[in-house]
């Protein structure tokens, strides 16, 4: 029997041992799940969306004990734990507010008596989904496919089975019986349930690799597959930006989760002109994060999730090194108990380096200097990447210029990037296929029929 260990990153502790669910228990999951989508479908928005007012309210009042859980299965800072739910509840409630306008019917005038478009959902949903974001990646998955209509069966990541199966507990409280299920299991979960007949689309969050492997499976099986995939996001500062500012923000958006989003600043580009002021300043404040224990409220990077993403950056920047970057600050591990990895910060950079043109899933903030906005934008695009970007300027007519020549799926100006329940999100390229969340995102699991009526 396969065996799936929980690990606190910070102490290296083994803290649970689950038994991964058999092909026989995935198969009767799907069964009950689809069984449920045959109820489920009939119920009116309305009622639907009363039961994501039940599970925000469950997130409301346990709070503490979701984000302490990520915190202690993941490594993430409790202050970002907490954000994280909180997250999760202000998604709960732009569905609650929207449902109906996204999903109500849309008359349109054509040469017939009356003509509409109705949104009806596909089925059952299976959501495989990454550790890095354990609670929000789930709810940006699920909860538009769950307004809509369908159901889900989440597999979630090997690395946080314990915030998996509390998952399971919060949405079972909340929702009818087997309208969100989890199946434990590792990548032969996931395959098993794209291959099942009675599973209808697939949402995916991951790596480019796995999400290509996913993809040629529900390709197989002709099925819908929404991928959001890896990131290499640019943060371009020109020379007229407010450099205090994008320092601050580059630094928070490059280590938050000690580096490991898919939307962090990835590849600082610089412009020449003001690269001195901002090198220093940015190392400055690389130098006073607070590195350590993550249940404490003052820590601002906690460790990597385990031994072998911090095997991959120390990889990473060992490579680039001997090809000629030089660290500025950090650039090893941490000698302490628990995945910890140095806050790093690398110049000299080239742009065939691993730390510019891999994902790097870390703490490590490469910067590249350039001679303008144009050289800053072609190396920007110079990238198999397109999910996000962050430009800083004060000229914010350049900045949306540019903002349109830059290939992602998201742009922040004078900001960063991160998904907004508001707005819709995905990326282009190898970053992925499909948008998440705002209506955009609930239309994707949705079957759009055309209704239209002569006489």
């Amino acid at each position: 029997m396969e065996h799936i260990i929980s690990e606190n990153p910070s102490t290296c502790e083994k803290l649970k041992i689950y038994a991964a669910d058999s092909q026989k228990q995935i198969e009767e999951k799907i069964k009950l799940s689809k069984n449920a989508f045959e109820v489920w479908k009939g119920y009116p928005i309305k009622k639907r969306v009363a039961y994501v007012a039940k599970l925000r309210m469950h997130l409301k009042a346990h709070k503490n004990e979701l984000a302490h859980l990520i915190t202690t299965e993941i490594g993430k800072p409790i202050k970002q734990s907490f954000a994280e739910i909180e997250k999760c509840i202000w998604l709960c409630e732009h569905a609650i507010a929207n449902a109906r306008a996204w999903l109500s019917d849309e008359k349109v005038e054509t040469d017939a008596k009356e003509s509409y478009i109705k949104f009806e959902p596909l089925g059952l949903i299976a959501a495989i989904m990454p550790w890095n974001f354990p609670f929000w990646q789930v709810f940006r998955a699920a909860i538009p496919a769950l307004v809509a209509g369908n159901t889900i069966i989440l597999k979630h990541s090997s690395n946080c089975p314990t915030c998996a199966c509390e998952l399971n507990n919060i949405f079972s409280k909340a929702f009818p019986e087997n309208v969100f299920t989890i199946v434990l299991g590792r990548a032969s979960a996931g395959e098993a349930l794209i291959k099942n007949p009675n599973v209808a689309g697939v949402s995916f969050t991951g790596s480019v690799e796995t999400g290509r492997h996913v993809y040629t499976l529900a390709a197989q099986y002709l099925k819908k597959c929404v991928l959001e995939l890896g990131g290499s996001d640019p943060f371009i500062v020109l020379k007229d930006a407010d450099l205090e500012a994008a320092i601050k923000a580059g630094v928070c958006s490059r280590f938050k989760n000690a580096g490991q989003s898919c939307t962090a600043a990835k590849r600082f580009i610089v412009e020449e002109s003001i690269s001195k002021k901002f090198i220093e300043g940015f190392v400055d404040k690389v130098k006073e994060l607070k590195v350590g224990d993550p249940l404490d409220p003052s820590t601002e990077m906690g460790p990597m999730v385990n031994s072998e993403q911090l095997s991959k950056i120390q990889r990473q920047v060992e490579l680039s090194v001997k090809a000629g970057a030089k660290i500025l600050v950090g650039g090893k591990r941490l000698p302490m108990q628990g995945y910890y990895f140095m806050p790093t910060v690398l110049v000299n950079v080239k742009p065939i380096m691993p730390v510019w043109t891999e994902e790097t899933f870390g703490p490590v903030a490469p910067i590249v200097i350039v001679k303008n906005e144009i050289e800053a934008i072609n190396i920007a695009n110079n990238t198999k990447f397109g999910l996000g970007a962050a430009i800083w300027s004060r000229n914010i007519s350049k900045a949306k210029f540019l903002a349109e020549k830059v290939q992602t799926g998201n742009v922040a100006i004078n900001g960063v990037v991160h998904s907004d329940p508001r707005m819709p999100f995905g990326g282009v390229k190898e970053s992925g296929l499909g948008r998440e969340l705002s209506r955009y995102g609930i239309l994707e699991f949705v079957n759009i029929k055309s209704i239209k009526i002569y006489k």
